[in-house]
């Protein structure tokens, strides 16, 4: 098996694990009034970038072979990296789950009883999930040996977290006020100690 297929298959593995991961929150989630929503049209613009750039587009090409034309030689160390980058994107995405329980929305929404998360990852960093993000297109980029749809995940994650991590950061300022400001000053936004 050649070292190009191996990236694929991980990719795939990869993807059924993050809807693993996803589907119990979401179906918990649907249970827990919204008392406050802030969707607009560049959220969802945003997370159809996301969607795109880490799933639809990278999984048509592993299905069909498009873009050829933008295929490297797949290397077995990048693809050994890429398979311990996207288990830690993985690893992150549980772990925000997780801590924030009722509190996860796919949306910026606040849910009956929203409580500030500031446990677990959210002790270094305000948003894992975007941080799972961001390692998810890296090990994209690694695992799929192809210039266009390697980037597209990062690129999809960009768009997502600079469409929409001000106004949640406003969001959870009004909702939390200086109890928020205190959580800002010590932790950053997706790269512990860093940003």
């Amino acid at each position: 098996m050649s070292a190009a297929s191996v990236g694929q298959i991980a990719w795939v593995l990869g993807v059924v694990g993050w809807y693993v991961i996803r589907y119990p929150f979401e179906r918990r989630a649907k249970r827990v009034r919204v008392v406050s929503s802030r969707r607009s049209g560049t959220d969802v613009f945003g997370l159809a970038c996301a969607l795109f750039g880490l799933a639809i587009f990278p999984a048509f090409y592993v299905a069909t072979g498009f873009p050829k034309s933008a295929d490297y030689p797949a290397h077995a160390w990048a693809i050994a990296v890429g398979i311990v980058i996207y288990a830690a994107a993985l690893w992150v995405f549980r772990r925000s789950h997780k801590e924030l329980g009722r509190n996860w929305s796919i949306t910026l929404e606040i849910r009956q009883k929203h409580e500030l998360v500031s446990g677990g990852p959210y002790a270094l960093i305000r948003h894992p999930m975007y941080t799972s993000f961001m390692l998810m297109g890296l090990g994209q980029a690694f695992l799929l040996s192809n210039w266009i749809v390697g980037l597209a995940g990062l690129i999809g994650f960009a768009l997502l977290f600079f469409l929409r991590v001000d106004k949640e950061e406003r969001m959870m300022l009004e909702i939390f006020g200086s109890q928020y400001l205190t959580y800002i000053e010590r932790t950053k936004r997706i790269i512990p100690y860093l940003y």
